[in-house]
């Protein structure tokens, strides 16, 4: 590729990256042979480097991304305190620098100290109307403005899980058509469904292709399989929280493929599990909901030892959890309740290093 300049930078914090700061680094790549995305952060921000670095590298994988923690206080007038964050600059980018790529007005002497000609991108925020501090003080409101990577890391993720045949899937769509008809934002909200269904379904398929007219209790399963199952639950879950609202729901997570580990093998889970991502869980109760035998389920008298295993591993962990009884309606409500809760209680950034003005 040829540019107009051989080496440029983009310097930022990207706390958290925004379609500007996006927009600066595509325009900057467009006009380098090749770029360097130097993020800096402060120790007592609360997005770590390792994630904005992350983040920025998925969305932008044609360009060099680094980091660097600076925690060097901000003051724009004083030539000490520029000349102490540019060695921690130098030490992050050691290669000579031709441009500069900013949307700030320091962006004539940070080009300046870099020797390099500085460009200057969309000052006014015009094109991309929003900041980090923004972002930090409303996600929400500023939602549109975020790439997948920052929309999976803030979406408040909501898990419905139960014994079999008490309305778990029922829920989880239902809540998901909840938050969908408050339109704007929240149209996009999204549901992933059990994939250890979708894993049973394609196990009694094989057993039909050997043994046609063969019964659900017949199949057989692995320990090794529940491992297997639960990953794929959370990849597609971060997935679809890339793309959805500030809410996702999920009908089953990776923590409970641990307790159906213990229903179906009888022992204890086989792996580590896997790392909680999730903020709220629904847990349907059994009392009330009639069975219904679908084809792929059995055992309506493990019901209860099965919403008490659940209850008790949910409190032993810590996680935060309403138990759902009553009519549908009720538990609708019950549900809508404790995620507005959720949502209510917004999301906490510390302040960066303030700015010495």
């Amino acid at each position: 590729m040829s540019g107009l300049h051989g080496h440029g930078l983009v310097l930022g914090k990207f706390y958290p990256p925004h379609a500007g700061h996006h927009h600066l680094v595509r325009t900057a790549a467009a006009r380098c042979e090749r770029l360097t995305v130097l993020v800096c952060a402060a120790s007592v921000e609360s997005v770590s480097l390792e994630d904005r670095v992350a983040w920025m590298r998925e969305v932008h994988p044609d360009v060099t991304v680094v980091g660097a923690v600076d925690d060097i206080p901000v003051d724009l007038h004083d030539p000490e305190v520029w000349a102490a964050h540019m060695a921690v600059f130098r030490a992050a980018v050691p290669d000579e620098v031709d441009a500069v790529f900013t949307s700030e007005a320091y962006g004539d002497e940070l080009a300046r100290r870099f020797g390099a000609r500085h460009e200057c991108v969309d000052v006014s925020r015009s094109r991309f109307p929003v900041s980090g501090t923004a972002v930090r003080k409303d996600p929400v409101g500023n939602w549109e403005f975020l790439a997948g990577p920052v929309r999976a890391a803030l979406a408040r993720r909501v898990v419905v899980l139960g014994a079999e045949s008490t309305g778990t899937t029922t829920m989880a769509r239902a809540l998901t058509e909840h938050y969908r008809a408050r339109g704007g934002v929240w149209a996009g909200t999204r549901c992933v469904d059990e994939y250890g269904r979708d894993f049973s379904e394609r196990k009694l398929a094989e057993l039909w292709a050997v043994r046609p007219g063969a019964e659900w209790a017949e199949v057989s399963f692995s320990s090794a399989e529940f491992p297997v199952i639960a990953r794929e639950q959370r990849r597609r879950e971060d997935a679809a929280a890339r793309l959805g609202s500030p809410v996702l729901f999920c009908d089953t997570d990776a923590f409970a493929t641990t307790i159906w580990h213990e229903r179906y093998m009888g022992g204890p889970y086989p792996a580590a599990p896997e790392p909680a991502g999730q903020h709220l869980w629904l847990l349907t109760d059994h009392e009330g909901v009639a069975f219904e035998d679908d084809g792929l389920r059995e055992g309506e008298e493990l019901r209860p030892w099965m919403t008490a295993r659940f209850r008790s591993e949910l409190v032993r962990t810590g996680r935060d959890f309403r138990v759902l009884t009553g009519a549908h309606d009720d538990r609708l409500a019950r549900a809508v309740a404790a995620v507005d809760e959720l949502l209510g209680a917004g999301w906490h950034f510390t302040d960066p290093l303030p700015e010495k003005r």
